[in-house]
C-alpha cells in the first residue's frame, strides 16, 4: 500500500517551474498552486498581466491532490436550506457558479488540451434511510422546478442499474462530472506557464507587508513586490494571513483507492459508473477511477491532521464502511491510502472577494474540485477590471470563535455529528 496520493502518484510531474531567485514586481502575485492560483494565474496571464505563482510545496499538493475526484454540480447543503440562509436570489446564483463552473473546466481543458480523462458522468446523491429520501425528494421538487431541470428522482428500484448496494432512492444531478486531478492541475499548471505566469515552487510566503498600494511577499528564495496578492491557500492557509486563518476551518479528508477491478467486478459495484456520495452527516464519497480502482473518500476521523500514522488509521475506518456497503468488497486489497485538509467555512459556504486589501478565494467546503477554477478564474476577472461575478460578493463572513489556527473543536464536532447519524 502507498500512503500518498493516487493522483498525485499517477499524474506526470511539472516541468515548468520557474528556476532561480524569487524577485522581481508584478501586476499580481498569487499564493498557493492549487485550482484557484494557477486558473486565477492563467486567466490574468491571458488578459495581459504579468503574474507570479508563489507555491510552498508543489503544484496541486494541497487540496487540489486531495480530493476524491467529483465535479459534481450542486450545493454542500439542500436547495432549501440554502434558499432559506442565502435568499431566493443569491442560492440560485451560488447554485448556478457551481454548474457553470463544470462547463467551465470542460471548456478549459478543450481549449488547453488537457489530457485528464473528463467525462460527464452525473452524480447521485443516495438515501441511505427511508427518511433520508423523503428529505431528498423534498429537495428535488423545489429545486427541479426553480433551478435545475437536469435533475431526476430514482427510486431503490432505479438505482439496482445504478449501484451494486442498497440504497432507499436517489436524486440524480446529470450535469455532475469526474476528472483525473493530478492530471487536470499539471495541464493547468502548463496552461498558465505557457501565457506567462513564473510559477515557483518550494517558495512558502513567510511575511507580508502593503505600503503605500504595493505589497512585499517574502520567501526563503527571494522577494518579489505586487500591485494585487490573490491568497488561494485554502486548508493551508498560515499564520501571517490570520484574518482568513481565523475564518477557515481544516478539516482532513481521507481516501483509500482499491486495486484495478476486473470488468465484472465494476460492473458489480457501480454498473452506472457516476459520482457517488450518501447522505450521512459522516458520510462517504466514491466513484471508479480510469484504471477501474474504486476511490472511497469520507471523513472518518474529525482531525486537523494528515501524516501516514493518521492516513492508516483513517484507511481503516474508510475500509470498513467499503465493505458494509460494499460486501463484495470485503478483504480487497488497497494500493492507495492517503489524506489531505479541505478548507471548510463555519456555514459551509464558499467566499472569495477582496478584504484587508488582498483578493482571495476559498471555503469550498467539499465542492472545491469544480468550483475553485471558476471562482479563481472570477476573481481574475475583478482584477482586470471585468464584470464581477462572484455568487457570494460581500457576504458576511465572521470569525470563528475561539478558533485562531488550530481546529480545537473537531473531535466534539465529531461526536455531534455520529449522534445525529445514530438518531435521524
Amino acid at each position: 500500500m502507498k500512503f500518498v496520493s493516487y493522483w498525485h502518484d499517477t499524474a506526470p510531474a511539472f516541468a515548468g517551474a520557474a528556476q532561480g531567485p524569487v524577485s522581481g514586481h508584478f501586476d499580481v502575485a498569487i499564493v498557493g498552486a492549487g485550482f484557484t492560483g494557477l486558473a486565477a494565474a492563467r486567466q490574468l496571464a491571458k488578459g495581459g498581466a504579468k503574474v507570479v505563482v508563489l507555491e510552498s510545496e508543489r503544484v496541486g499538493f494541497g487540496a487540489s491532490g486531495r480530493n476524491g475526484g467529483h465535479l459534481n454540480n450542486g450545493l454542500a447543503h439542500s436547495y432549501l436550506g440554502a434558499k432559506a440562509e442565502l435568499g431566493k436570489e443569491r442560492a440560485i446564483a451560488l447554485y448556478k457558479a457551481l454548474d457553470d463552473s463544470v462547463d467551465t473546466i470542460e471548456a478549459l481543458i478543450a481549449e488547453e488540451g488537457i489530457d485528464c480523462n473528463f467525462r460527464r458522468s452525473g452524480k447521485l446523491k443516495l438515501a441511505s434511510k427511508p427518511k433520508h429520501f423523503e428529505a431528498i425528494a423534498r429537495n428535488f421538487e423545489a429545486l427541479n422546478s426553480e433551478c435545475d431541470p437536469d435533475t431526476a428522482l430514482l427510486t431503490s428500484d432505479d438505482l439496482k442499474s445504478e449501484v451494486g448496494s442498497p440504497f432507499y432512492g436517489a436524486m440524480l444531478s446529470k450535469k455532475s462530472a469526474m476528472m483525473h486531478m493530478g492530471r487536470y492541475v499539471v495541464g493547468l499548471a502548463e496552461a498558465a506557464a505557457r501565457h506567462g505566469a513564473a510559477i515557483h515552487e518550494a517558495a512558502a510566503v513567510s511575511d507580508h507587508r502593503e505600503a503605500n498600494g504595493i505589497h512585499t511577499l517574502v520567501t526563503a528564495r527571494g522577494d518579489v513586490t505586487a500591485a494585487n496578492v490573490i491568497l488561494a491557500t485554502g486548508a493551508y492557509t498560515t499564520r501571517n494571513f490570520s484574518f482568513f486563518r481565523r475564518r477557515i476551518i481544516a478539516v482532513g479528508s481521507f481516501l483509500i483507492a482499491t486495486r484495478p477491478l476486473t470488468e465484472s467486478e465494476a460492473a458489480a459495484v457501480m454498473p452506472g459508473n457516476r459520482t457517488c456520495v450518501n447522505t450521512m452527516n459522516i458520510g462517504n464519497y466514491w466513484r471508479l477511477s480510469p484504471d477501474n480502482r474504486l476511490i472511497f473518500g469520507g471523513r472518518a476521523r474529525f482531525s486537523a491532521t494528515s501524516d501516514q500514522r493518521s492516513d492508516s488509521k483513517s484507511g481503516e475506518i474508510l475500509r470498513e464502511s467499503m465493505e458494509r456497503i460494499f460486501p463484495q468488497l470485503k478483504g480487497i486489497d488497497i494500493d492507495y491510502c492517503w489524506g489531505g485538509l479541505v478548507d471548510m467555512t463555519a456555514d459551509r459556504y464558499p467566499r472569495a472577494g477582496f478584504q484587508d486589501g488582498l483578493w482571495y478565494a476559498m471555503g469550498y467546503s467539499g465542492h472545491g474540485a469544480q468550483l475553485s477554477t471558476h471562482l479563481g478564474m472570477m476573481v481574475a476577472d475583478a482584477i482586470l477590471g471585468r464584470a464581477d461575478r462572484n455568487p457570494m460578493r460581500e457576504y458576511p463572513w465572521p470569525a470563528v470563535p475561539g478558533h485562531f489556527g488550530k481546529p480545537w473543536f473537531l473531535p466534539l464536532v465529531g461526536q455531534y455529528y455520529k449522534l445525529l447519524d445514530k438518531f435521524q
